[in-house]
Parts: structure tokens; sequence; C-alpha cells
């Protein structure tokens, strides 16, 4: 009998997260040792864009590592995370949402937003791995019930991770770095409420002239991804936050649906 996984929701930050030390990085560390070990693992990553209406995946043996930045040190463009690939994880996917829906490319790989949370957690890229992206002339409701249809998943072995940020306005980062400002905190607070109430139309859902969702979810890539992790939660599931901070126009916070017990020791 297969163990049911968590989805999770992860904060991913900057680049150099994965290669300092830091409490974000070593809570991901201990979630590789205490969640059940993933049969496959569905990333979905701030990262990875299209734009044809459909739904890619990393297709392939083994994707290739994306150093998608600049700017940073050679130790980050040196990381490599040779997952192999899953095949059947993508034909099992394909299924769950229609072929017609999927395109298999293997014209992308893992970019940072996936092997920068996924390293910390399984540094022997020993677990098949499946990149999913994200298609952006859906609108937000449509990414959840994504998540929704992928929610089987989780009872066959299939850790589901997204990765992004609720708060993400880079443009305001370097000006508002090392404060918290209010406008960040009260968008944190909503989404979370929204998150644990099981309230999807609030997180899917943002009035015109709502300054704080505006200067946060800008561009919204960074917070998509936590709509599919949302839309995989299944009956009887907790959503439990962790590394609920704030720097700035920037917030690490994370979410594990499913057993808010899995995170007994973690930040």
């Amino acid at each position: 009998m297969t163990t049911r996984m968590p989805a999770l929701f992860l904060g991913h930050g900057s680049p150099m997260t994965v290669i300092t030390d830091n409490p974000y990085r070593a809570s991901f560390v201990a979630l590789g040792k205490v969640l059940p070990r993933p049969k496959a693992i569905l990333a979905i990553s701030a990262h990875w864009e299209t734009q044809d209406g459909r739904v890619h995946l990393t297709a392939g043996a083994a994707p290739r590592t994306i150093h998608d930045f600049r700017g940073f040190p050679p130790e980050l463009f040196a990381m490599q995370y040779p997952a192999p690939g899953s095949d059947d994880l993508v034909d099992r996917v394909a299924a769950l949402l229609g072929e017609e829906r999927i395109v298999r490319d293997e014209s992308w790989g893992f970019d940072h937003g996936t092997w920068g949370v996924l390293q910390p957690m399984y540094p022997a890229t020993d677990i098949p791995t499946v990149q999913l992206g994200l298609d952006r002339p859906l609108d937000a409701v449509a990414h959840i019930e994504i998540g929704r249809a992928l929610a089987p998943l989780r009872d066959e072995g299939v850790l589901i991770v997204g990765s992004g940020n609720v708060v993400h306005n880079l443009s305001l980062w370097r000006q508002s770095q090392g404060t918290q400002p209010e406008w960040a905190l009260d968008i944190g607070r909503r989404v979370v409420a929204a998150a644990q109430a099981g309230d999807d139309a609030a997180l899917a859902y943002f009035a015109p002239d709502d300054r704080a969702a505006a200067m946060a979810i800008n561009s919204a890539e960074h917070y998509l991804p936590l709509l599919y992790v949302i839309g995989a939660r299944l009956p009887g599931d907790e959503v439990a936050v962790f590394n609920d901070d704030v720097d700035g126009a920037l917030s690490m916070t994370s979410f594990l649906v499913g057993d808010p017990g899995l995170l007994e020791g973690i930040a």
C-alpha cells in the first residue's frame, strides 16, 4: 500500500539559497529527511512559462540542468541536478489531463526553481523527476483545476512540489531589502488564511484596487505554482505553513498540504 504523499509549495527566493547556510535551505534538508520517500517528483517551477495553451512536461531520460540567472558566483553555474526523468510519470499526467492537453518537451530541463529546492532535499539526485510548465494563457482557476486533476498522483507515491514565492517583486526588492513592508505582510496573511480555510476563490481573485496583491503578484509566475499545490488538496488534508518570513518585496512562505505532523521540528 502506497503512503499518501503531501504536496508542497516552497518559497525558493534567491538562487543563493541553495549554496549558503540559511534557515530556508536547512528546512529543505530537513524535509528530505522526514517526508515519506517519493517514487517520483512532479515539480511546478515559476521559471518555465509557456504560451501555446497546453501543459508542457519535461521528457526524456535525463533532462538538463538549466542555470536561468546571471551575476551569481561560479559555484551556482557549476551546480548540476542530474535526476532521471520519468516517461511513466509523463504518461500518467497525460492520462489525468488528457493527451491533447500536454506536450512532451525535450527542449527544457530542471531550472533553478526546481533544483534550487530539490537539491537540498534529495542531493543523491536519484528520484525520477518531471517538471511541469506554467501555461500562462490560463486564468488562476484553471491552474487550480490542473492541480485538482493531478491530486491522485499523491496516492501513487508522487510528491508534488510547487516552487515560487507568494511575494515576489524584484523591482522593489533592492530598495526594501531588510524591511517588512505592511503591504507584503498583509497579502501574506491573507494568502495563508485563504489557503488554510480552503478558500480557493480568495486565492484566485484579487480586486483591481488591491494594492498589496498587485505589488506582490505583479507578474504572477512566482505565485501560480502555489495554486497547483492548493488544487491538489484531498479530503482530510490540512495546510501547514513554515518559513513564513518577509524580506522587503520577497517572502519565503512555504506550505505543506497533507499531514501537518510531518513538519514537526521544522521551523
